[in-house]
């Protein structure tokens, strides 16, 4: 199944092409660049490379979020259109859950968790069942030391592979010493997940499991600053 993946939920997205497990081409966003200028050239020069058109594409996959309000909006309303345009299935995937699939099938849960500014972290628990991976309850957005405190709780004293992008958003914390001492660490993960993205996306789209592009949606996690302080600004 050959499949064009990207993330564009913050400033280190990518574009990969993907033909079942072999990576065809990719692409890193360059952190300066707005999105709405970058990922229509970007990804048809992506196509172009591997001589590829959208018409060639069994599909798309796409990071839904947690993110960028912006930049997850730029990736949805383009594939949206792509899909629509050339009746090509779409696959989303939570970013978190493309971070925890990088983990070694040693432990049995996986913690997944990235940077969202403002002194907090996106973050989620899966566990493992056999190959996949069933994430415990909704993603959030949280303190670090809160989502510390909130993934031990559920893991019940089982050993936990912990993935990020930002390791160091946790393993600052006087409250990680005891699961350093234990042997755990955060290991940091590629910021390219496109490839990623879209070997979850034809799993998805093999089994049937596409997303309907007219209610494909978000998933930001924390509302957006528009929202928070239209809200405030209502207030008496």
């Amino acid at each position: 199944m050959l499949v064009l993946a990207f993330d564009t939920c913050d400033a280190r997205g990518s574009i990969a092409l993907v033909r079942d497990s072999a990576v065809l081409a990719a692409v890193t966003h360059p952190p300066a660049e707005e999105y709405s200028s970058w990922l229509i050239p970007a990804a048809n020069a992506v196509l172009h490379s591997a001589s590829v058109s959208h018409t060639d594409l069994e599909g798309y996959a796409v990071a839904t979020g947690p993110g960028s309000f912006t930049g997850v909006r730029v990736g949805l309303t383009t594939v949206k259109a792509w899909s629509e345009v050339f009746a090509k299935p779409v696959a989303a995937v939570s970013r978190l859950e493309a971070l925890a699939s990088l983990a070694a099938a040693s432990s049995p849960f996986v913690a997944a968790f990235i940077d969202a500014h403002r002194g907090q972290l996106f973050g989620a628990l899966y566990s493992r069942c056999g190959e996949r991976l069933e994430r415990i309850e909704d993603e959030l957005v949280t303190p670090p030391a809160a989502f510390l405190e909130w993934v031990l709780a559920r893991a019940s004293g089982c050993q936990i592979a912990w993935l990020s992008l930002d390791p160091q958003i946790l393993t600052t914390l006087d409250a990680w010493k005891p699961r350093s001492a234990r042997g755990e660490r955060v290991e940091s993960a590629p910021a390219q997940l496109a490839s990623r993205i879209a070997h979850l996306g034809i799993r998805q789209i093999a089994h049937g499991r596409a997303a309907d592009p007219l209610t494909l949606d978000a998933n930001y996690v924390r509302r957006s600053d528009a929202e928070l302080f239209s809200k405030k600004s209502a207030a008496p």
